[in-house]
């Protein structure tokens, strides 16, 4: 069966835009290993830092508490504000309107922008200084708006029939919401997670100016701390150690990777049970 021009020409660019992205994804991240295999050494991975190892421990470290706390802050206010606009808001308010076009505008905010506004009330505002503390809250405010609009499409994505039938039974609105729609919509939901994940462990511009560049594993969270992203762009940009650059670009990607894999596990297995 031959095919139209008009359909030959869109499958053609179909595939060759797909190649094209492809190819360059596997360039990006060869590149990488290629540059940051060779230079991987135990000394990179001691728990302190010094200028002879410029160990990545401590900012891996950091990474992984300045992930856990971000979520921790943002997920449970961008997951109740979602059901609000979607479960209990009347539809067609304006002011639903007015906060949903606020979010996509947030999301569309340059990141050095949350950095300056974190500095601002965060670190000299409230006094807490540079601290894990004021980029967790930054980063928090950041991916706000990404988990709000997921979790709005995942809870709209739940067929009203589900809803309808936990009335039926005599289920109250609360518990309809959280042990019915919740559980369906938590896919989704996750998905908002991983993405707002990638941006957290990305990020250098707002750490930068809220949680600083002492690479230290905290032990409190007003110290100050640097995160995987931003001890990779200080080393290069000090032009000493751009080989342990690279080498620390290899374990970025490598903890990215391996947290969209869990993540994506996790929401399958809920999924599943759901």
């Amino acid at each position: 069966m031959h095919k139209k021009p008009s359909e030959l020409f869109m499958s053609v660019t179909t595939w060759a835009a797909a190649a094209l992205t492809f190819s360059m994804l596997l360039f990006l991240v060869g590149f990488i290993f290629v540059k940051g295999v060779p230079h991987l050494k135990l000394s990179l991975f001691a728990l302190d830092y010094n200028s002879e190892n410029v160990s990545l421990m401590p900012a891996m470290i950091s990474t992984v508490i300045m992930t856990l706390l971000s979520l921790v802050i943002a997920v449970p206010f961008g997951v109740f504000a979602a059901i609000y606009l979607i479960e209990y808001a009347k539809r067609g308010n304006k002011n639903v309107t007015l906060v949903r076009v606020t979010t996509e505008t947030l999301s569309g905010i340059p990141s050095i922008v949350y950095g300056l506004f974190g500095m601002l009330f965060f670190v000299t505002f409230l006094g807490w200084g540079f601290s894990l503390l004021a980029g967790a809250f930054t980063l928090s405010i950041m991916i706000l708006p990404l988990i709000m609009r997921s979790s709005e499409e995942a809870l709209q994505s739940v067929p009203d029939a589900y809803r309808e039938g936990a009335f039926g039974l005599g289920a109250g609105k609360l518990r309809t919401v959280f042990r019915i729609v919740l559980p369906a919509a938590m896919p989704g939901i996750l998905a908002g997670v991983i993405l707002s994940i990638g941006r957290i462990v990305g990020e250098t511009a707002a750490l930068i100016y809220t949680a600083g560049t002492v690479a230290q594993i905290p032990e409190n969270p007003m110290q100050s701390v640097r995160t995987l992203s931003v001890h990779m762009y200080a080393l290069s940009s000090e032009g000493l150690h751009t080989n342990e650059g690279y080498a620390t670009a290899v374990m970025l990607l490598i903890v990215v990777v391996l947290t969209n894999i869990g993540s994506a596990k996790l929401a399958r297995r809920i999924g599943g049970k759901s």
